[in-house]
C-alpha cells in the first residue's frame, strides 16, 4: 500500500510541477473564476465547448501543488466529454473526497484521478483539490462571479 500512495504523490507531484493545460484559451465560450482564501489558490477555468461538448478546457492561476494537481488532471481528464459526463465526473470526484467509503464506490472509473484518495484525510485539503472542479461547474453553468471555497 505504501508503494502505491508513493506512486500517487509521484503524480500529484508532477502534475503540480508541469501542469497540463496550463494556459488562456483565446476562443474560450465559457470562464470562470475560483478562490480559496484559507489556502490562497486562485484559479481561473477556461472551456470551449461546442454541442454540448468540451472540445478544450485549461487553466490560469497559482495555487498549492494539490489544487494545481487537480486543475491539471480535470483537465485531462474532461477534454472530449460532453456536459453531462463531466457533471458525472464531477460527482464522483466529490465524491471520493468526502465519502468514507468514496473510492470503493467510485472505482476505475476516476482513472488517474483516484490519486487524490489520500486528500480526504485531511479536510482542509479537501477544499485544495475541489476548487477547480467548483470552478467547472460555475463555467457551465454560465455563472459569472467568482467561486469561493468559504
Amino acid at each position: 500500500m505504501s508503494d502505491l500512495r508513493e506512486l500517487y504523490q509521484q503524480l500529484i507531484l508532477d502534475h503540480s510541477k508541469k501542469p497540463r493545460n496550463f494556459r488562456k484559451i483565446a476562443d474560450a465560450n465559457r470562464c470562470a473564476h475560483g478562490h480559496n482564501p484559507l489556502c490562497g489558490d486562485k484559479i481561473t477555468v477556461f472551456l470551449k465547448l461546442e454541442n454540448r461538448t468540451i472540445e478544450d478546457i485549461s487553466f490560469e492561476g497559482s495555487g498549492c501543488a494539490i489544487c494545481t494537481a487537480s486543475s491539471s488532471l480535470m483537465t485531462e481528464s474532461l477534454k472530449g466529454k460532453t456536459e453531462l459526463e463531466a457533471g458525472l465526473l464531477f460527482e464522483r470526484f466529490h465524491s471520493l473526497l468526502t465519502e468514507e467509503d468514496g473510492m470503493k464506490k467510485q472505482g476505475p472509473e476516476l482513472g488517474k484521478l483516484a490519486v487524490f484518495d489520500g486528500v480526504r484525510e485531511f479536510p482542509i485539503r479537501v477544499k485544495c483539490a475541489t476548487l477547480p472542479w467548483h470552478t467547472l461547474h460555475a463555467a457551465l453553468e454560465k455563472e459569472d462571479q467568482t467561486i469561493s471555497t468559504e
